[in-house]
């Protein structure tokens, strides 16, 4: 059974695959890119929940019959910025802004800020949408603090910056099989895998095809 992610990120690809690869489940990983491309969504709902709903749609709309779409949405909420970047983060130094611009810009915002009050979460919200209308939400979170440089050469985006609670490292000193556990891309997918073993079988394939 193909998923396709509704997604031009090809971390989140990759990380993606690689989860899938261990869930157990009978199901791939593929790129939108594969379906023709992601079609253009305006992320506007000003939630995690709304926008990954909405890219969910969009790449369902385009995809054959019987496909799946999986959309995430995701991003770092600092405490001391009331939850800012948040759904912005993929935007935070502007529209046109790519992920260093992004982190260096949070980097900025944050120098003056003192260690008691740089408390920090990752938040990601994965949605499904397939056959039939179902349309399933699942949400994952890593608490942590920002350091004050960026630090290992692992991961993307704001793991530079991110000490998960419990760790002296950031998410890009840690690595992908530590960062597969406790990350909130990761818990979100296994709440995802814990609702597709519940399901129907008939539920989680294409008609008239075989997972």
């Amino acid at each position: 059974m193909r998923w396709f992610l509704a997604s031009g990120n090809a971390h989140k690809v990759a990380e993606l695959r690689a989860l899938a690869a261990v869930s157990g489940l009978p199901i791939t990983i593929h790129s939108a890119r594969e379906a023709g491309g992601m079609p253009p969504v305006v992320e506007d709902s000003g939630t995690f929940r709304g926008n990954a709903g909405k890219k969910a749609r969009a790449l369902l709309a385009v995809l054959p019959p019987g496909a799946w779409a999986l959309a995430d949405d995701s991003g770092v909420c600092v405490d001391a910025l009331d939850g800012a970047p948040g759904v912005e983060s993929a935007y935070y130094a502007g529209p046109q802004s790519d992920p260093a611009a992004n982190l260096a810009k949070l980097v900025e915002v944050m120098r003056a800020v003192p260690e008691a009050h740089r408390g920090a979460r990752f938040l990601s919200v994965l949605c499904l949408a397939g056959p039939g209308g179902v349309e399933e939400y699942f949400e994952g979170r890593c608490e942590g603090r920002l350091c004050r440089e960026p630090r290992g050469g692992e991961g993307f985006g704001y793991d530079p910056l991110f000490i998960p609670l419990g760790y002296s490292a950031t998410y890009a000193e840690l690595g992908d099989e530590v960062k597969s556990r406790i990350s909130h891309r990761a818990k979100a997918w296994r709440a995802l895998v814990d609702w597709a073993r519940r399901a129907p079988p008939v539920s989680m394939a294409a008609p008239g095809r075989r997972p």
